[in-house]
């Protein structure tokens, strides 16, 4: 009895480790894989991935990532530039600012050829908006967003940011750190989730919130469709496409379904560990029952205070979706998220692209973020959380110093401007600079995977230490931390 038992656990634990690998792949593989990793389960069955803990002691657990598509004017934001409004009309050639510029874009410039409605190209295009110094730290930032002034001392603005795609696939250059012409990489968030474990299994710890472009539909790559964003809606009765069981079924009932079903699949499991369908029920049930109790919870905010919801905009029509998001980000990060990627304006080109009518247009979209943004920041250090959460305001590029038809500006990959605030980086400060006229980045200029290297740092994590064998990346796709704004 005693050797048929100890063969039996022998015989259990073998196949019930082929029949767990099995089960990772597929829906189930976004919880259930990243369990599998933590307990160093590898996929060939001999390399093991990451333990799930930091290199590094972390001063952040978890990033809000916050993208604006389209391309946020660095110029009418966060890095104001009165030459452009004293220079207005004339070219770059008419300027005292001639010498600084690219040759090859000098002399486009001289000849600014007309366009196709017979408007002067590259004409500097004044400042659509005006600027305050806000704060202790006196930091410039544009009217367009009047409550996230309010929220300045808590920022670092880095204003030298540059990539290298021109077009809107830039948006994905920002998130995987190389150029379209390169080829599909994995996002910053799916390094993030590859490389740490669960600080909660009953919820994703990588959401994506927003409407997701086409190229952002997976993330993991080659690490794994474990590593992809779970996409959710911000509502409470649909918050994930098939989370919900078909019948009414209460909490409890569903509870004692899923024990015995538990209970069937594991007698199977150990009889016929390669059962398709036992992993297909995996897929249902490991999954899927924890976010249909977790995730409706979350993103119900009917415990939430009026003052709450106010603070994020959510009584304001113009900001009320938005706003909704981001109260939503607070809360998954309280109940141990690790990365939400909150998209706005997302689809086609995105919403911020402005070539024209730039004013109605970054009017209309800052006034749809600034207070939920501020809301979020605010909300988050009064409740102790900004410490350990690490905010993100990015956008794929900036927009030119020259204008684009009569009334808008083109994109702009020579320098824009990021910030981040919370989890250990500096507030209130200014990092790195561009030109007069806000065309190249001239001062600690930063390539996009900078920004990557330094939330990875802030998270305790060594991006060469995370990398696949076989797969071995450029040192520009690591990037280097940005030290000056780390506290």
């Amino acid at each position: 009895m005693e050797e048929r038992t100890m063969n039996h656990d022998a015989t259990y634990g073998s196949t019930r480790r082929t029949f767990l690998s099995r089960a990772g792949m597929g829906f189930a593989s976004l919880a259930l894989g990243a369990m599998l990793h933590r307990d160093g389960y590898g996929s060939d069955g001999h390399w093991s991935p990451p333990t799930g803990e930091p290199h590094f002691p972390a001063k952040a657990k978890s990033v809000i990532w916050l993208f604006m598509n389209g391309g946020v004017s660095h110029m009418e934001s966060f890095d104001p530039k009165p030459m452009l409004t004293k220079y207005g009309g004339k070219t770059i050639a008419e300027t005292p600012f001639a010498e600084t510029q690219n040759p090859e874009k000098l002399a486009l410039a001289r000849a600014a050829v007309p366009d196709a409605n017979g408007q002067q190209r590259n004409k500097l295009f004044p400042l659509q908006v005006g600027f305050r110094r806000h704060g202790a730290s006196g930091i410039e930032v544009s009217d367009w967003f009047p409550n996230l002034a309010k929220q300045v001392d808590k920022l670092a603005v880095v204003r030298s940011m540059w990539t290298t795609d021109s077009n809107h696939a830039a948006q994905r250059e920002f998130h995987q750190g190389r150029n379209r012409i390169d080829g599909y990489f994995p996002t910053l968030g799916a390094w993030v989730h590859y490389g740490l474990g669960s600080l909660n299994d009953n919820l994703p710890q990588y959401i994506s919130v927003g409407t997701r472009p086409i190229w952002n539909k997976k993330d993991g790559l080659y690490l794994g469709p474990a590593n992809d964003a779970v996409p959710l809606r911000i509502d409470p009765d649909n918050p994930l496409d098939y989370s919900r069981p078909q019948g009414t079924f209460s909490r409890k009932e569903q509870s004692i379904g899923k024990d015995y079903i538990d209970k069937l699949n594991a007698l199977r499991g150990e009889r016929y560990p390669d059962d398709d369908a036992m992993a297909a029920r995996i897929k249902s049930y490991e999954l899927a029952f924890r976010m249909q109790t977790s995730v409706p919870d979350v993103v119900d905010f009917t415990q939430e205070s009026e003052e709450t919801k106010t603070l994020y905009g959510i009584d304001r029509k113009e900001c009320e979706d938005f706003g909704t998001k981001l109260l939503a980000a607070r809360r998954f990060v309280e109940q141990g998220v690790r990365f939400i990627q909150v998209q706005h304006g997302g689809g086609g080109a995105g919403a911020w692209d402005a070539h024209s009518g730039l004013k109605k247009n970054h009017a209309k979209n800052a006034l749809a973020v600034d207070r939920p943004i501020a809301g979020l920041l605010a909300d988050l250090a009064q409740r102790g959380l900004l410490d350990e959460t690490l905010v993100v305001f990015a956008s794929e590029f900036g927009r030119t110093p020259g204008s684009q038809g009569s009334d808008g500006r083109d994109h702009h990959v020579y320098g824009f401007s990021v910030w981040m605030a919370g989890g250990g980086i500096k507030g209130g400060v200014v990092h790195g600079k561009t030109d007069e006229i806000g065309f190249h980045a001239v001062e600690d200029r930063h390539y996009v995977t900078d920004i990557h290297a330094t939330i990875l740092k802030q998270l305790g994590l060594d991006s060469r230490k995370l990398e696949i064998p076989g797969r071995k990346r450029l040192v520009i796709d690591h990037g280097q931390p940005i030290d000056a704004i780390i506290a």
